[in-house]
C-alpha cells in the first residue's frame, strides 16, 4: 500500500480591501474565506497587507507630503494587533471553512504608538493562529512604514498536508530564503503580492509569473499566488490626480493571481485586474515525481560545498530586570517578553596597559645594562 499522498484544492483570493478600514476589510476577508471553503478549499491565500490595506501611495506621492503622513496615520490607527479580535473573526471563519488560512496584515505591537510590521498570518482549520510571519525586509515606500522582521517569524509551519510555507512579495525572490524553505520541506507555498508595483517598474503581473514558476521550479512546492487589486473608493483615497488613476485603472497594472505547480507550469491563471478567486486541485504526489530529478536540499546538492544557517532569535531592544526593591505600583513592560532570569551586572572592562614601541623597549635595556656594568 505504501504511503498516500493528498489532492488538496487551494484557492487564490484576488480582491480590494477595504482600504483603510480594519473592521470592513477583515468582514470583507471572513465572507471570501467562508465562500472559498463552500468552494472546496482547503488552503485559502490572501494577498499582501489584505487587512487594511498596502501603503501604496508612495509610488504617487512624496514621503513627506500631507497626504502621505494623513494616509501613513490612517494605516496605523486601522492595523491589526495579534492577537485581536480582528483576528479572532478571521480565525472563526477559517474554522467554519474548515481551512487553512494565510492572510496579509498591516500589524501594530500592542497597546503602541508608530511601530508596524508588514505580516502574513497563518490560521488552522481549527481556528488556532499557528504562526505569523513578519517581512523581513520592507520593500521601497514600506520602509517608511514598517519595520523588519526578525528570524523568529521564519519558516515553513506544519499541516495535515505537510509543511507549508509563505513569504511576502520581494521575499519570494530571496535566493536564501527560497532555499531556507526548500531545505524545510515546503509542499505548499503561498506568495502575497500588493495590488500594483511602482509606477515606473515592470507590471505586477510580470513579476509574480517569473518567481512564481522560479520557486516552483526550486522547491518543487505547488505555488499560489495572490495579488491584490484596486476599487473606485481605494482610487478616490489615494488622491492620485489624473495620470495616478489612469495608472491605477489600466488592467495590466494590477491583479496577475495564478498558481503553479511543481514541475513550474501554471495551471491557474494568470487572472487579469479583476476580484475573484481562483481555484486549483493540487496533487502532493507531483513533488516527488520532481524532486527525485532535482531535489536541491537533499541529492541535487553539495552539503559539504554548500551551507546555509537561519537564525531563529530576535534581539530585544528594552529589557526590564525587576529587583527585591522595585516600585510596587510601577506599570509592567508592555508588549515584551519577560527576561527568563536576571542577568548579572556586566563587569566593568580592564584597562589595556599601554604597550611601549619597540625602540622605547630596546633603549630601557640599554640604560638597565649599562647600569649594571657600572
Amino acid at each position: 500500500m505504501g504511503d498516500q499522498y493528498p489532492v488538496v484544492r487551494v484557492a487564490a483570493v484576488q480582491a480590494a480591501s477595504v482600504f483603510l478600514d480594519r473592521e470592513g476589510s477583515t468582514q470583507k476577508a471572513c465572507r471570501l474565506i467562508r465562500e472559498a471553503g463552500r468552494n472546496g478549499a482547503r488552503v485559502i491565500a490572501f494577498p499582501e497587507g489584505y487587512i487594511p490595506g498596502h501603503p501604496v501611495w508612495y509610488h504617487h506621492h512624496p514621503a513627506t507630503s500631507a497626504v502621505a503622513n494623513r494616509l501613513a496615520v490612517e494605516l496605523f490607527k486601522n492595523s491589526v494587533e495579534i492577537p485581536g479580535p480582528d483576528i479572532d473573526a478571521l480565525c472563526a471563519a477559517a474554522r467554519e471553512a474548515d481551512a487553512y488560512v494565510v492572510i496579509g496584515v498591516c500589524e501594530k505591537m500592542p497597546q503602541t504608538l508608530g511601530t508596524m510590521y508588514n505580516s502574513q498570518v497563518y490560521i488552522g482549520p481549527d481556528g488556532s493562529v499557528l504562526a505569523k510571519h513578519q517581512k523581513i525586509m520592507p520593500t521601497v515606500g514600506e520602509r517608511l512604514v514598517h519595520t523588519g522582521g526578525f528570524g523568529d517569524t521564519f519558516g515553513a509551519f506544519h499541516t495535515e498536508f505537510g509543511p507549508m510555507s509563505g513569504l511576502i512579495c520581494g521575499e519570494n525572490s530571496n535566493p536564501l530564503a527560497v532555499f531556507a524553505l526548500t531545505a524545510e520541506g515546503s509542499r505548499i507555498h503561498v506568495m502575497s503580492w500588493p495590488n500594483h508595483f511602482p509606477t515606473s517598474g515592470d507590471p505586477l503581473r510580470n513579476r509574480v509569473a517569473v518567481d512564481s514558476q522560479a520557486f516552483a521550479q526550486m522547491s518543487k512546492a505547488w505555488v499560489i499566488s495572490a495579488c491584490g487589486t484596486v476599487d473606485d473608493d481605494m482610487i478616490r483615497k489615494l488622491e492620485v490626480g489624473p495620470a495616478g488613476e489612469k495608472f491605477l485603472r489600466d488592467p495590466d497594472s494590477c491583479g496577475g493571481s495564478l498558481i503553479v505547480a511543481p514541475n513550474s507550469r501554471i495551471v491557474a491563471g494568470p487572472m487579469g485586474p479583476e476580484e475573484g478567486i481562483l481555484y486549483a486541485d493540487c496533487d502532493i504526489e507531483v513533488g516527488i515525481q520532481m524532486k527525485l530529478r532535482h531535489d536541491f536540499a537533499g541529492h541535487y546538492n553539495r552539503p559539504d560545498i554548500f551551507q546555509m544557517h537561519v537564525n531563529r532569535s530576535a534581539p530585544r531592544i528594552y529589557t526590564v530586570h525587576t529587583t527585591p526593591d522595585a516600585l510596587p505600583n510601577a506599570a509592567p513592560a508592555i508588549a515584551l517578553p519577560a527576561p527568563a532570569e536576571d542577568a548579572p551586572p556586566a563587569a566593568l572592562p580592564r584597562p589595556i596597559p599601554r604597550l611601549a614601541s619597540v625602540p622605547a623597549r630596546a633603549a630601557r635595556k640599554r640604560r638597565t645594562r649599562s647600569k649594571a656594568r657600572r
